[in-house]
């Protein structure tokens, strides 16, 4: 550290034991802080609970976002005048001083997009560490020596980040989602938005997105900051789009405002689908490259970086064909929009769709109209299978449903399910708009079991 640590003699109240909380334990010892963890459901925490404990005897509180900030727990630590921090803010305030970073968030496609700056600025010869919700722990990560971080941050993340100031930033998209969590759509937003809190170089948006557009002006960013927008049409000034399918840069050159620099091309990501690339992941490889030009990153590393990247297991993964049927892996789609995008360039009725799990407060209406035309059937999992029940009887009653009740092989009767009703050509699409805690311990757990229930059909 150039720096002594802003801990060191600090007493803290972890909440959680999860990834975060004991990434926040490990520095605390490294750095001299006292700490003491609280979680319910983890027998090596030092308390289960909050109860006997003297609040006003730590000076802050790190907590896990499996708390929001509605619940019991929090509601108490604020009420005793504690400072709580989020992993991310932890790590800001633990880091090592210089390394520039750079943040991600949105609805969907946080992940992709990360792990494309990652490979992006790997290409240009960075070490780059890629975290958040997948790669090393962030506090880890911020802890090392790296030439960047790319960091991946959910909007529960975002609530109780104050101070961090990354060189660039995206909101990729704000759609419902973690309403349980937040409480509003508002909320939701608000908390999205602090993601340009403190920028200093770059605030990357959607410039079709009037919703988020309006984070960016709203934003308490570092003078001189700027916004960079991101089209799929030919790119204005400061933006980034596509010309005749070429990847094409109007924000990070000299010539910016007579001209745009080429930095690939759409076929770079042609190996990525069957078809043509969809949509969302040119506006992702885009988002992507606006965040490396902003650290630096030379123009031709984005055509290497996008042409070597490979996409997160369980995200419209193929898995197997079997009698003309194809099945296919989208356990990462958790809500509704990310299923929406899963649907893109399927023929009419030859999805027989795989859904449902922990609803997490949302609606299911807009996904329904938006994908019926293209569903033969649908099988139905989850606890609580009602939201999307009911949606699917307003808005498609003539789609047939067959309902998986919850229990330990309820995967493999919905793939069972999902192959019968299937014809050839047609794809068996595990998407399922939903959370995966009510059965599965993680999505890729999900999509981990619908691989091996698909592994076991035999022909």
């Amino acid at each position: 550290m150039t720096a002594p640590s802003p801990i060191d003699g600090l007493r803290v109240l972890i909440l959680g034991l999860g990834v975060a909380g004991r990434s926040a334990l490990e520095a605390c010892r490294e750095l001299g802080a006292e700490a003491v963890v609280v979680d319910p459901g983890q027998a090596d925490a030092d308390a289960a609970s909050l109860d006997g404990l003297d609040l006003a005897s730590f000076d802050l509180c790190m907590a896990s976002p499996g708390f929001s900030p509605l619940s019991p727990e929090l509601r108490a630590i604020e009420a005793a005048g504690l400072e709580v921090w989020s992993e991310m803010e932890f790590a800001w305030r633990v880091r090592r001083h210089g390394i520039p970073w750079v943040l991600v968030t949105g609805t969907n496609g946080k992940t992709t997009t990360t792990q494309m700056v990652g490979a992006i600025a790997a290409a240009g010869g960075l070490d780059v560490a890629t975290c958040g919700n997948m790669g090393i722990p962030v506090i880890a990560a911020a802890r090392e020596q790296h030439d960047l971080v790319a960091v991946e941050i959910a909007s529960l993340q975002l609530h109780y980040t104050s101070t961090l100031s990354p060189h660039a930033a995206v909101c990729l998209n704000a759609d419902e989602d973690h309403l349980d969590w937040h409480g509003s759509v508002e909320a939701y937003r608000a908390d999205k938005a602090r993601v340009y809190r403190h920028v200093q170089v770059a605030c990357v948006y959607g410039a079709h997105d009037s919703v988020v557009e309006a984070m960016v002006e709203d934003a308490d960013v570092v003078e001189g900051a700027r916004a960079v927008g991101v089209t799929l049409g030919a790119p204005a000034v400061s933006q980034l789009g596509i010309v005749e399918s070429l990847l094409a840069d109007r924000a990070f050159h000299e010539s910016r405002r007579t001209e745009a620099l080429e930095l690939g091309h759409v076929s770079d990501l042609s190996h990525l689908v069957a078809g043509d690339v969809p949509p969302y992941l040119l506006f992702n490889a885009l988002a992507a490259a606006a965040l490396c030009r902003a650290v630096g990153v030379e123009p031709a590393a984005v055509a290497r970086g996008l042409a070597s990247f490979s996409l997160d297991a369980h995200r419209t993964a193929h898995v197997r064909d079997l009698g003309g049927v194809s099945f296919v892996d989208d356990s990462k789609a958790t809500n509704a929009h990310a299923a929406i995008a899963a649907f893109g360039g399927r023929a009419p009725s030859s999805v027989v769709w795989i859904a449902g799990g922990q609803a997490k407060g949302q609606e299911f209406d807009e996904l329904v109209r938006a994908v019926r035309d293209r569903v033969r059937a649908v099988v139905l999992i989850g606890a609580d299978p009602e939201p999307l029940a009911g949606s699917l009887a307003g808005h498609a009653a003539d789609i047939p449903v067959t309902r998986i009740e919850p229990g330990d092989t309820v995967m493999e009767q919905a793939v069972r399910a999902a192959r019968d009703l299937a014809m050839p050509g047609d794809t068996v699409l595990l998407s399922p708009a939903c959370a995966s805690f009510d059965q599965f311990r993680s999505y890729a757990d999900r999509g981990d079991a619908f691989a091996a229930a698909v592994g076991a059909l035999e022909q």
